[in-house]
């Protein structure tokens, strides 16, 4: 399904006179649309195409460029936590530095949170004008009828949760909230998961269990989404409820069997894209007769900033540069499991010339970050010559949004004249994959469940891990069509790689907060720079500190080391506080124009 947002975003933002919730919603909008035009199955379908499209986030310019709303979430899901650093320059964006810092809650300004809060709301806007116009719609059979309700409510069900998770106290706004109906100032004084909830579930109830088109929600794709609704909720029985018919029964828009793709980097690799491991994605291409003169058209905007520096792979722009941390977290002991006790991050350090680890490793960095001295798909080996500054960026580059050289002009657009071009790709944006459904139902049989599923369903994720056929070789051949290396010749492998599986029985035997510390840990090594560790870090925390306590451990020692927090050595993450982003103030300011609070600060923010 292409997204051709160009066409739908003027029918969308003419249609019955809406606008994105607190974003001078006191305006009476200006101009219409004649409504008999789109009262119909192709009109609603068109509407519906306009929603999908902000999935990607950045196809509708806030004002200007929009880098704060990429779908990905990486600024806000890997820079907030300690996955990676802003990168580039510490002038360049300064809007990301100051959320990096966690300082808005010492007076910090950013305009990043208020583009997120309008794009959400675009989103949300556009799913809901699918059901104000379905309802006056003429010609649309109660089955299509069912299945597009299902499809809009999915959309507005994504979209209120990703705000709920990074706003926490975020106004819920279904079809009845309209400039028509003189409500458009929603308070946020309740917690919306009852809502969020009910649109998933309506999704689940009413969406086909195939689709014609890819990237269109399926059955499974909405319960995934609510199995991880409940997750964030802590229902670890519901949850686990709906993550394990998704396992059991789950298949793919197409028909497919949900499954692990034989390779990690055939998930981010864009010949590749929508197999078995996606349940969901923003659908991007390129070179599709969708872009103007100044936008990227369909392809992936959301991480245009996010590809090396300088002489590197595509030239520009340096950012989202992975940790030390990160990085460090890929070790691997004697029996080639992850360090659990905590002391990855101590002692030696990865790629780190001056204090060089030469122990055993994780293959899966070097598909997830560059490396100096270690094979780029077929870019050549990586550099430290391709980060924009040394000084606050480390050593290591963004990887799985990027193409293969021999992906140029097919994977890269050729049609745009923006400032990017060859930085706007083909490559989904990765919602979520089935590897993620695993780490979330192993999540919950820790909890409520059996341990020894919680292995099986870890030791799927690490298994793949562990085939060689899916490592980083040097003196080989990158085969860019499926994402592998030649492993004949004088093929060896990249570096010391060791990854096996827990031993059968492992986590019964070493007990539940052994297990819980296992799952957790396969998350970051699994999902690591693709807008998730923030997110997880909050979920976890409940209350207790650890998100505190993890992320202020993790800048204590990055102040040591050529990092950001090397440069912005101010940085305190404060509990109860920066769990969640603050309520962007011009979002406050216009909502509560008319003298009446509406809209409230989360606690905290000044």
């Amino acid at each position: 399904m292409n997204r051709k947002q160009r066409i739908v975003i003027g029918v969308t933002a003419a249609i019955l006179g809406v606008s994105a919730c607190g974003h001078k919603l006191n305006v009476e909008p200006q101009g219409s649309l004649l409504q008999a035009n789109i009262q119909n199955l192709s009109g609603v379908n068109g509407l519906l195409i306009g929603a999908y499209a902000i999935l990607d986030g950045e196809n509708v310019p806030v004002a200007g460029d929009a880098y704060g709303s990429a779908g990905s979430n990486w600024q806000y899901g890997s820079v907030c936590a300690d996955d990676s650093y802003k990168g580039s320059v510490p002038s360049d964006q300064p809007d990301l530095s100051t959320l990096e810092s966690w300082a808005l809650s010492q007076g910090g300004t950013t305009t990043y949170l208020n583009e997120k809060w309008t794009i959400l709301y675009l989103g949300i806007q556009r799913a809901n004008d699918v059901l104000r116009v379905m309802r006056q719609s003429t010609g649309i059979s109660p089955a299509d009828t069912t299945e597009l309700s299902g499809e809009a409510r999915f959309l507005r069900g994504y979209y209120h949760l990703d705000g709920r998770r990074i706003f926490h106290f975020f106004p819920y706004v279904d079809e009845n909230v309209s400039f028509v109906n003189n409500n458009l100032n929603v308070p946020n004084d309740v917690d919306i998961w009852p809502q969020i909830t009910g649109d998933l579930l309506y999704a689940v109830n009413n969406l086909p269990e195939v689709q014609p088109e890819a990237g269109r929600v399926n059955k499974w794709a909405a319960m995934a989404f609510l199995g991880k609704d409940y997750l964030c909720q802590r229902k670890f029985d519901s949850a686990k409820f709906y993550l394990d018919q998704v396992i059991q029964h789950g298949v793919t828009a197409s028909g497919a069997k949900y499954a692990l793709s034989a390779n990690f980097e055939a998930n981010f690799n864009a010949p590749q894209k929508n197999g078995p491991e996606s349940v969901f994605a923003c659908q991007n291409s390129v070179n599709d007769g969708s872009s103007s003169a100044n936008d990227g058209g369909n392809g992936n905007m959301g991480d245009v900033l996010n590809f090396p520096y300088g002489s590197g792979p595509v030239g520009c722009c340096g950012f989202n540069n992975p940790s030390w941390n990160l990085a460090n977290a890929y070790k691997t002991d004697a029996n080639g499991l992850p360090l659990l006790d905590g002391t990855s991050n101590n002692g030696k350090v990865v790629s780190d010339s001056a204090n060089l680890y030469t122990g055993t490793l994780d293959p899966r960095i070097d598909w997830t970050m560059s490396r100096p001295g270690i094979p780029y798909l077929d870019w050549g080996l990586g550099s430290a010559d391709w980060i924009r500054d040394p000084n606050s960026n480390g050593i290591f580059d963004a990887k799985k949004n990027v193409y293969a050289k021999a992906q140029q002009g097919s994977s890269s657009s050729t049609e745009t004249v923006f400032w990017g071009a060859t930085q706007i790709t083909s490559l989904n944006t990765n919602l979520m994959r089935y590897a993620d459904v695993l780490l979330m139902d192993a999540e919950c049989e820790v909890e409520i469940g059996s341990l020894d599923q919680a292995e099986t369903y870890v030791n799927m994720v690490r298994n793949r891990a562990a085939s060689p056929a899916g490592w980083v070789y040097k003196n080989a051949t990158y085969n860019a069509t499926n994402g592998t290396y030649s492993t004949g010749g004088s093929a060896v492998q990249a570096d010391n790689y060791l990854v096996k599986p827990y031993p059968a029985g492992a986590f019964t035997a070493s007990g539940q907060d052994y297990a819980r510390n296992a799952v957790r840990f396969e998350r970051r090594l699994e999902l690591a720079m693709e807008g998730h560790r923030f997110f997880d870090l909050q979920r976890w925390d409940n209350g207790t500190g650890l998100m505190a306590n993890t992320l202020n451990t993790y800048v204590a020692t990055e102040k040591t080391r050529h990092s950001f927090y090397y440069v912005v050595n101010t940085a305190v993450f404060t509990k109860g506080v920066n769990e969640y982003f603050a309520i962007p103030q011009q979002q406050i300011d216009a909502e509560n124009a008319n003298g009446k609070v509406v809209l409230k600060q989360n606690p905290g923010y000044n």
